[in-house]
């Protein structure tokens, strides 16, 4: 998919700089206002406001069972929005099948992906151990959804992985519009070869076998994008990139001559060592690439993952 235009993220409307917050500001998340806005359409949600709280407003925390806490005022305990949360969560999330990503503001009672504070009934913090009530319902209603919060995309790894899954998971989504059949499964997981044995070498290989069963095809596709989605989940590793990087290589033997294989090692290796960023290599193998035209590699995502002036490379 070229057209990132067409991918929708679902995203915290306090992310975007939208002045609804209890306090009536915002925690505007530049990544997304200003990188992630070029190429994608936002989806922008406040629970808060929408379940009729105004701006501002009083503030709420999760009370109780840090499993199934209730949402009321921090300081008027009287103040009960759980039933009304938990509705608008429910309703809304099921209306989201369109999305393929989601970013939430971290540490919200509503929004918050993980680690928010819950209180017990008596005031006392029961530690950083809930799960907003909007974020949970979104979650349990979408696994295979990639969703983070607006802090952690403040780390490069995570950042790159986040947009990653989105692009990859919204390639899955188009196809599967498009209806599945054994020929798109097989050519989807082909493109993503080296992407998958970047980030999970176990389940690549899981994933062959899956590909190649006979059999109803969209069964085998919701396991085979199920295991998709576990595999890409995490940032892949140097040592994991750096055994891509040379299965890659393998490609050109028959095109370059001693000096470039040479050359070629060298670089990979001081990647692997932390000499050099992973855009470096990269860069080499996509110029011959482009010189020497190996068809398998032609089509092959892990060169373009996303849109490259999201400079998201640029300190892995």
């Amino acid at each position: 998919m070229s057209d990132t235009s067409a991918i929708r993220i679902g995203i915290s409307a306090c992310l975007l700089g939208e002045q609804v917050r209890y306090d009536g500001g915002h925690k505007r998340l530049p990544f997304a206002s200003d990188e992630l806005a070029r190429h994608f359409d936002f989806v922008k949600i406040c629970p808060e406001q929408a379940i009729g709280m105004g701006v501002p407003r009083p503030t709420i925390r999760l009370v109780g069972d840090p499993d199934s806490p209730r949402l009321v005022g921090s300081s008027d305990s009287s103040l009960d929005v759980t039933e009304k949360m938990t509705v608008f969560a429910r309703d809304t999330v099921a209306t989201l099948d369109y999305i393929s990503g989601y970013i939430l503001c971290a540490k919200s009672p509503s929004c918050g992906m993980e680690r928010v504070p819950v209180y017990s009934d008596s005031g006392v913090g029961l530690g950083k151990v809930g799960v907003g009530l909007f974020a949970k319902q979104l979650m349990a209603a979408h696994p295979l959804l990639p969703v983070e919060e607006n802090g952690r995309l403040n780390d490069v790894h995570l950042r790159e992985n986040f947009v990653l899954r989105v692009v990859a998971y919204a390639r899955w989504q188009a196809m599967a519009a498009e209806g599945l059949s054994a020929k798109r499964l097989q050519d989807f997981h082909r493109r993503h070869k080296f992407l998958l044995l970047a980030h999970n070498q176990p389940i690549y290989r899981e994933l062959g076998p899956i590909v190649a069963e006979a059999g109803d095809v969209n069964e085998i596709g919701d396991r085979y994008i199920s295991k998709f989605m576990q595999a890409i989940r995490h940032p892949a590793s140097v040592k994991n990139h750096t055994n891509t990087l040379m299965h890659i290589q393998g490609f050109f033997k028959e095109h370059l001559d001693a000096s470039d294989k040479a050359q070629l090692s060298e670089v990979i290796r001081d990647y692997s060592e932390g000499l050099l960023p992973l855009l470096v290599p990269l860069e080499m193998l996509g110029m011959f690439l482009k010189k020497y035209q190996v068809d398998y590699l032609l089509d092959q995502y892990y060169f373009t993952p996303y849109p490259r002036d999201l400079k998201l490379r640029m300190g892995l």
